[in-house]
């Protein structure tokens, strides 16, 4: 009888195991306050906004959180970014998260723009760290997102590089996405960690992702916080002018000397307009 009892506890051990594995988020509560989910951008952990979460939890309750296939979290079934999005829908109903502030970066904020544009959502403003509704529009010529498929040569090509040349093309991104050298070697190291289907697949889901129509149906205080390098301000603001034409109000703050990790390169300046954000009624 006690073999039995131990054979199903370690059987629901395991299921309960496998379980929370197969998540598509993983999400870190700490602080006390009105809820703030923090998303983060694409292929980088949740630890990514500890320095902010470090302020914030002190008048905040931060959902802090991590996609499925990144910061060693279990990779999920394809498609991913639907089951990202849906899930953290979820989460925000289930927890009953009312008048919560999303925070998202890069690929996080473009989520956060989803999430609001969404019927009946309980968000009571979004900050957009560095990100737009449709990426894959800037860098695709001729953008249709339904000719984006898994299946093509460039993918291919990523899943079967070996560890030596995709570190060398990790390198080469953490280079671009930073002012400061300690950031870049944290951002080689997340890209190389990350589960790399997940990474060449899910960047597929990202490029395919647009809700620039949705932009018309958000009611809630948006505001943008932009990086001016490389681009220099002049581009950034007419990039994000006709990126976010169908949001009728947003205000967009471009910070000086940052690229696209702001919170990293500009810790102090970014850390006061957040707060200054959150304050405003």
């Amino acid at each position: 009888m006690k073999n039995i009892i131990l054979l199903l506890v370690t059987f629901l051990s395991l299921t309960i195991q496998a379980q929370e594995n197969n998540q598509p988020i993983h999400v870190k509560v700490t602080g006390k306050g009105n809820p703030i989910m923090l998303i983060p951008g694409f292929a980088v952990p949740g630890d990514s906004w500890d320095t902010t979460v470090n302020q914030l939890e002190k008048k905040y309750e931060c959902h802090v959180v991590t996609l499925a296939g990144f910061g060693c979290k279990e990779p999920i079934d394809f498609p991913w970014l639907p089951k990202v999005n849906k899930a953290l829908e979820n989460y925000i109903n289930e927890h009953k998260l009312e008048n919560l502030t999303v925070i998202g970066h890069s690929l996080g904020g473009t989520i956060a723009t989803w999430l609001a544009s969404r019927e009946n959502n309980k968000l009571s403003k979004i900050i957009l760290v560095d990100a737009l509704p449709a990426a894959g529009a800037i860098m695709i010529p001729n953008f249709n997102p339904e000719h984006l498929v898994y299946d093509n040569p460039f993918n291919k090509q990523q899943l079967a590089m070996n560890e030596t040349d995709f570190e060398k093309i990790a390198a080469g991104i953490s280079q671009s996405m930073s002012l400061n050298q300690i950031t870049q070697q944290k951002i080689k190291d997340w890209v190389i960690k990350a589960d790399r289907k997940t990474y060449v697949y899910g960047y597929t889901d990202y490029l395919k992702l647009d809700v620039r129509k949705d932009l018309k149906n958000i009611t809630i205080p948006v505001t943008i916080l932009a990086a001016d390098k490389p681009f220099g301000k002049e581009m950034v603001t007419q990039t994000y002018k006709n990126q976010y034409a169908n949001l009728s109000q947003y205000d967009l703050i471009i910070a000086d000397n940052a690229a696209h990790f702001i919170m990293f390169d500009q810790p102090n300046w970014f850390i006061e307009q957040v707060q200054h954000i959150l304050s405003a009624n």
